[in-house]
């Protein structure tokens, strides 16, 4: 079943895109947007199973894809592993920082090591991999890089770890954007809102309400889909983006402007479902992450 994508077809034939955390979700998503737009794509992950039945399906569906078992927390793998890819590829063009991960607890009872793992995953991690890309490819040729952040305007009240990481990679698309301009690199940043995407399915059963409750908080009435942030990697990857550098796009249907009285569905049923907000279904092997089936 071949994506779905509003872009032009070969859009990026004869580039080499990495995508980090590629195994699942929205890394797995964007992979098969990006390979079916013409790309060669490296997906990147700790779990080979995982990375090698995206790479299967990807191919299946005539796209070019292989993949590299990488923790993206060690800074001597991460350097060896983009060293391969230039190796084996010749050049990486593009790359999208997406790999990350969370879990629900209050700040007060947030370890040490805990709060350590999820600011080494999503922003020391990306960090790395940014880095390298640039110093071992970009910085003589030029690229793109789309960093994942999160929502985080008003920060993010029970995940505060990856709140305070989320706002750190948002400075750091910034900095880099304006160091790197120079080289020719763009660097910017996706925030998605409330996405049903196959991560939530790692969350504990009693998250099951407050998670299905969410979709009421959001002025377009429902949750987004692993295609619409997709979609907004895709176009600031895109020749269409050339002056776009050190931005962040939100995908989230207006939830952060949210106030007393405004913005609150009753119910995602009364929100008018009109062509400008329904769901962007590109992704054919997408599925709904549990919490939300029947």
């Amino acid at each position: 079943m071949t994506y779905r994508s509003v872009f032009a077809p070969n859009l990026f034939a004869g580039q080499v895109v990495v995508v980090t955390g590629g195994g699942s979700g929205i890394g797995r998503c964007t992979a098969h947007e990006l390979a079916a737009l013409g790309a060669r794509v490296v997906l990147i992950g700790r779990n080979a199973d995982k990375l090698r039945a995206v790479q299967d399906e990807i191919t299946a569906d005539g796209g070019q894809a292989s993949h590299a078992v990488c923790d993206i927390r060690q800074e001597d793998a991460v350097r060896q592993t983009v060293a391969d890819i230039v190796a084996q590829h010749g050049a990486i063009d593009a790359l999208v920082n997406n790999a990350g991960g969370q879990y629900i607890t209050p700040a007060e009872k947030i370890s040490a090591k805990g709060w350590q793992a999820v600011i080494d995953t999503n922003l020391t991690g990306g960090f790395l991999m940014a880095r390298e890309c640039f110093t071992q490819c970009m910085a003589a040729r030029g690229g793109a890089i789309v960093n994942m952040v999160a929502d985080i305007w008003g920060s993010m009240p029970g995940m505060a770890h990856s709140g305070a990481a989320r706002a750190g990679m948002v400075s750091l698309t910034e900095t880099t954007a304006l160091e790197w301009a120079r080289h020719g690199v763009r660097v910017n940043a996706v925030a998605p809102g409330y996405i049903a995407s196959s991560g939530m399915d790692h969350y504990p059963p009693e998250a099951g309400p407050m998670l299905r409750d969410m979709a009421h908080t959001v002025p377009a009435g429902r949750f987004g889909n692993e295609a619409e942030v997709s979609a907004a990697i895709v176009y600031l990857l895109s020749p269409a983006a050339s002056f776009v550098s050190g931005t962040v796009l939100r995908v989230d249907g207006a939830r952060p402007q949210v106030r007393m009285g405004w913005g609150h569905a009753a119910a995602p049923s009364d929100v008018r479902q009109r062509a400008a907000v329904r769901p962007f279904d590109g992704f054919p092997l997408y599925q709904t992450p549990k919490v939300f089936q029947p």
